[in-house]
């Protein structure tokens, strides 16, 4: 189960998968680093390594797998790899408030995958309907998406339990109301429950972060912008043909560093990518997948800075850019 609060800790380790040694020597050598155990919501990734996508660009590149113990921000920062996979847009942000030249280059999440579960038919069907109710929170989810709550629906920090990444206290307690990802959790606890649990996707109503956010150096960015260009149109045909075509050369990988990732977790998250428009949708639909605008992140450093979050003087255009995104690349291979 993918646990992106973690990527707090700091820690080490490693896994790699690196592409086919197809004249390599010729090829510049490119690091990615994953923000958790491989997995299909990283999906395009793999299969852009899979299928070659990479290495038609022009990149050598190997995939350097996350976990519970990996720091991802970290990672970029200090340049173990050269571009970084980051689940929210606070990622980028926190970097850019304590002055650490590092940038989003695409968002491969058009919708962060936040979520409230409850169980169905006790009261807690809407937002309105859990406010002041209790939630568990993890301590990552604190400082994101309850921010967000706050400010905008006012939920209070009265109402936070702690969530320590199981799901045993919730399925225990009909009442409860848990954080998750609608790609895991919410897959989960149907799962175990065989009754589809109540979900409520955070972006659906106003929370405006992306996901999948791939982060590189501003050095990176400024001298070698021809491999940024190259790795991110892999990555965005990569996420159209896992999306679309047929996923099993990512799976296949994806299984190869994670044997804990099975089949039907991975088609179940294929589907629900596909369900909540989580990849593609919004502007995507127009600037293809990877898109990004000037718009969205200002709504979304507007409302925290409302939350208290950031101060209001913060440069946040220092944390991206848009100059390898927008251009509709890829849109053909969307079908229909």
């Amino acid at each position: 189960m993918r646990r992106r609060d973690a990527l707090q800790l700091a820690g080490s380790g490693l896994a790699t998968l690196a592409a086919p040694a197809v004249a390599r020597a010729a090829l510049p050598r490119v690091v990615f680093g994953t923000d958790w155990l491989a997995e299909a919501e990283q999906g395009g990734f793999y299969q852009a390594l899979a299928r070659g996508f990479y290495r038609r660009h022009g990149l050598d590149v190997a995939i350097r797998m996350g976990g519970p113990s990996i720091n991802a921000l970290q990672n970029i920062a200090v340049g173990l790899v050269d571009f970084q996979l980051f689940a929210s847009s606070f990622g980028p942000l926190d970097l850019c408030r304590r002055d650490i030249p590092v940038a989003a280059v695409g968002a491969y999440f058009q919708k962060d995958p936040e979520c409230l579960i409850a169980h169905p038919g006790e009261g807690r069907d809407t937002l309105a309907e859990m406010k002041g109710k209790p939630i568990m929170v993890s301590v990552a989810g604190r400082a994101g998406f309850w921010q967000f709550l706050k400010a905008k629906y006012g939920f209070s920090d009265t109402q936070i339990r702690p969530y320590n990444f199981s799901l045993a206290p919730f399925l225990a307690d009909p009442k409860a109301v848990v954080q998750g990802f609608v790609t895991s959790e919410a897959y989960e606890v149907e799962r175990i429950t065989h009754r589809k649990p109540v979900v409520i996707l955070l972006a659906d109503l106003g929370y405006a972060s992306y996901g999948n956010l791939v982060l590189a150096k501003q050095a990176t960015i400024d001298n070698r912008p021809e491999v940024v260009r190259a790795f991110v149109e892999a990555s965005t045909e990569g996420w159209y043909d896992y999306l679309y075509g047929d996923p099993g050369p990512g799976n296949r990988l994806i299984h190869k560093a994670n044997p804990d990732m099975k089949a039907d977790a991975m088609a179940a998250a294929i589907r629900l990518m596909k369900h909540y428009g989580l990849v593609d949708s919004g502007d995507s639909l127009k600037l293809g997948i990877g898109a990004m605008t000037d718009a969205r992140w200002r709504d979304f450093f507007r409302i925290n800075v409302e939350a208290g979050v950031y101060p209001k003087t913060l440069d946040y255009r220092r944390a991206y850019t848009l100059a390898f995104v927008d251009r509709g690349y890829g849109l053909t291979m969307r079908p229909g």
